[in-house]
């Protein structure tokens, strides 16, 4: 009995309106590093679908960045903790963990030795510090200045050291040292200084502020050198980023563009004109090597060209809020992935390659989804059930309004069949033709395919009802009795029997047509509420996620064996199930991730 993991398809960088994002890149300029949640990843620019994932953090994380050394890298999170982890080994061995600030980090930077590290931030009186990486120790000095929080550091990548800082005072601040001494503030700024960065060279630093201004400063003694455009932006300037060879800026804006700063002339070299929806803010960019990049509110990370500004080369969707469901297409080779925030995303199972579905979804909660040959229908909490047209990636327009909150829906040969908190619904032909009232709440349901009329719905009444369907009718043949909430209910593909799974921990199978219950066992291995169930192809085998953020396959043929993946995703419920083939399972989770995994017997 084995497993591994065969593939991550990570997640989008977690923005939030009004507050920019910080990004990190390896010294190869091969990788980008951002966070979302308690998660960094570590995403490959080349080849987009390739992504590590660093979970250790148990609060949200804020910024990571790697040593100039490219062996290690810092996280800071919500409570002022970093972690310095190396990145050689899959583990990713924790080296120190310091507690430098008494609040959120906002940013940090190493020293060109990668000796010392240097973080910003709130805290009680003190908003930033300098310590030594292998210790923890204080590097002595002054780094006072500012009377608020620090949103943004760079430290000068040559010698002699300084370090330049961006607050929410609307002034940047130089130092000397080291031991660091406060060498002197900058107001040229009338609004929060977000963005710092010192060129590659060292010569210069520029500041980006929410004015919409950005100057360029001397690297050693910090004269003003010059003022990119008059303002750079119509909006605020969430970041800057310097070209590899320290003769241009990018810079990225809540006016939802992105520009090419000649920092010689102060001129604009290229405007990117990045959308007109709110979602089109720009939040961060960073430019490395051939790599122009950029990270929009939605989170989509957008490779730029400046070549042709007019569009980008390349935008990495999906989803950075947690997954609610997934659904597999009947050919397995398109997956679909719906969110809390109502976003659907179709992926290319070989590749990982992703797209989002275009038109009016439900702007909220997706609570499920049916994927047949030519549509998808999608269920959320806006109370009704749309249309997705799979050819074209888009919502057809069609709504069906079902009058209460749906739970979860499954598939008819002419259309779905919703449970929602006050009824069960038939929808044929995109029409509401049938309701069968209940006086208890629905979580989940299911129908045996062709096999039979039959229907599992299980409730928050700690039974699975299972009826017959005729036409538009339904009439209650028995009830299964559980000890917790049904939360998810699954007929195997060859209609040979039921599993369904429950909050208090168990998974069980029943034989059809009776409904006893398979060896008369039950499964219960997991530590917490059991989210989903799903049958391979062959029935042979079952997959149940959790809360407890493990996986367990389940063998239908060696009952008393199972396997068992752990962490499968770490401090975040599993939330979705389905199987590629009998040896491959993909998994969604509230981290925002695809997983796949391989598992023998």
């Amino acid at each position: 009995m084995s497993y591994n993991n065969l593939a991550v398809w990570a997640c989008l960088p977690r923005t939030q309106r009004g507050q920019p994002i910080v990004l990190g890149v390896d010294p190869k300029g091969k990788k980008l590093l951002y966070a979302n949640g308690n998660s960094v990843i570590i995403r490959d620019l080349e080849n987009s679908s390739v992504a590590d994932v660093y979970t250790e953090h148990s609060i949200q994380v804020n910024v990571a960045q790697y040593a100039p050394s490219g062996f290690y890298v810092c996280s800071g999170d919500q409570h002022g903790k970093v972690r310095v982890w190396d990145t050689i080994n899959p583990e990713h061995i924790l080296k120190a963990e310091y507690q430098p600030l008494g609040g959120p980090i906002r940013d940090l930077c190493w020293s060109h030795d990668s000796q010392r590290i240097c973080v910003v931030g709130e805290g009680r009186g003190k908003f930033a510090h300098v310590f030594m990486m292998d210790t923890g120790a204080s590097v002595k000095g002054d780094l006072s200045g500012h009377t608020k929080a620090i949103n943004s550091v760079s430290w000068k990548p040559t010698r002699p050291f300084r370090i330049a800082t961006g607050s929410e005072d609307n002034k940047s601040a130089f130092y000397e040292g080291p031991p660091f001494v406060f060498k002197c503030t900058k107001t040229d700024h009338t609004k929060f200084v977000q963005s710092v960065r010192y060129s590659p060279d060292g010569e210069k630093y520029a500041t980006g502020g929410f004015d919409g201004k950005i100057f360029v400063y001397n690297g050693k003694d910090a004269e003003l050198i010059k003022e990119m455009g008059s303002p750079a932006h119509k909006g605020g300037v969430y970041a800057v980023s310097w070209s590899p060879d320290s003769k241009q800026l990018l810079s990225a804006s809540g006016d939802k563009t992105c520009k090419i700063w000649d920092t010689e002339t102060g001129e604009m070299v290229s405007d990117f004109v990045m959308g007109t929806e709110v979602e089109d803010q720009q939040v961060s960019c960073i430019w490395t090597g051939d790599f122009v990049v950029s990270v929009s509110l939605s989170g989509f990370i957008n490779y730029l060209n400046p070549a042709d500004p007019s569009k980008p080369k390349k935008i990495i969707k999906g989803h950075n809020k947690p997954i609610s469901r997934i659904g597999l297409s009947p050919d397995r080779n398109t997956l679909y992935t719906a969110g809390v925030d109502g976003t659907v995303t179709v992926w290319d199972v070989a590749t990982g390659d992703n797209e989002r579905i275009s038109g009016k979804g439900h702007g909220n909660h997706v609570s499920g989804i049916v994927v047949k040959d030519d549509i998808v229908f999608s269920a959320g909490i806006d109370d009704s059930v749309k249309v997705i047209d799979r050819l074209q990636n888009g919502y057809t327009g069609t709504s069906i309004s079902l009058g209460s909150q749906p739970k979860m829906i499954a598939s008819l040969d002419d259309g779905v069949i919703c449970i929602t908190t006050k009824e069960i619904c038939m929808i044929r032909d995109n029409v509401k033709v049938g309701s069968f009232p209940v006086s208890w709440d629905g979580l989940s349901i299911s129908t045996n395919g062709s096999f039979s009329n039959e229907v599992a719905v299980g409730g928050q009444d700690n039974l699975i009802h299972i009826y017959t369907l005729d036409g538009n009718t339904l009439t209650e043949k028995t009830t299964l009795q559980h000890l917790g909430p049904v939360t998810d209910v699954a007929y195997s593909p060859d209609g040979q029997y039921l599993v369904a799974c429950d909050a208090n921990r168990k998974v069980i199978v029943y034989s059809l047509p009776g409904y006893e219950k398979f060896n008369r066992m039950e499964w219960g291995f997991h530590n917490a509420r059991i989210n989903c169930v799903a049958w391979s192809p062959d029935s042979s085998m079952v997959a149940s996620g959790s809360l407890d953020t493990m996986i367990i396959i389940w063998s239908m043929t060696q009952t008393n064996k199972h396997i068992i993946i752990k962490n499968s995703h770490p401090q975040s419920q599993v939330t979705g199930l389905v199987w590629l083939d009998n040896e491959r399972v993909m998994s969604s989770g509230h981290d925002g991730l695809v997983k796949t995994w391989n598992v023998k017997f």
